[in-house]
């Protein structure tokens, strides 16, 4: 999608801090984290949030997940722990219609967030 901030990044259109470039999906930086560590892993398949997901793409899903893993171990989070989040459309808290994971680590995780 062309007005769709992820799928310009994805394309080279946008510049990002780009962590890991994969086949089916990347991570970034967050431009605003809300941890010492905050990473977005991202689709590159556009899927517009978690409600989008059914049984053709639940590959995808498990794709992203072992993505999330690999991303945490990659920043040094395994040991000590980190927290995935998916928001999922207005109320969710999702401000980027495009599926993303958000890898958070490098502090102590409150419960409940916010």
């Amino acid at each position: 999608m062309s007005d769709c901030l992820f799928c310009q990044i994805i394309d080279g259109a946008i510049e990002a801090d780009l962590v890991h470039d994969e086949p089916g999906w990347i991570a970034i930086r967050d431009i605003n984290p809300q941890a010492p560590t905050h990473l977005l892993v991202i689709p590159r398949q556009h899927l517009q949030s978690l409600e989008g997901l059914d049984r053709e793409s639940r590959d995808v899903a498990g794709e992203l997940l072992l993505a999330c893993r690999r991303v945490a171990q990659s920043e040094g989070l395994s040991d000590s722990g980190y927290r995935v989040v998916i928001n999922t459309n207005d109320d969710g808290g999702q401000t980027v219609p495009h599926l993303h994971l958000h890898v958070l680590g490098g502090r102590f995780m409150g419960w409940p967030p916010g």
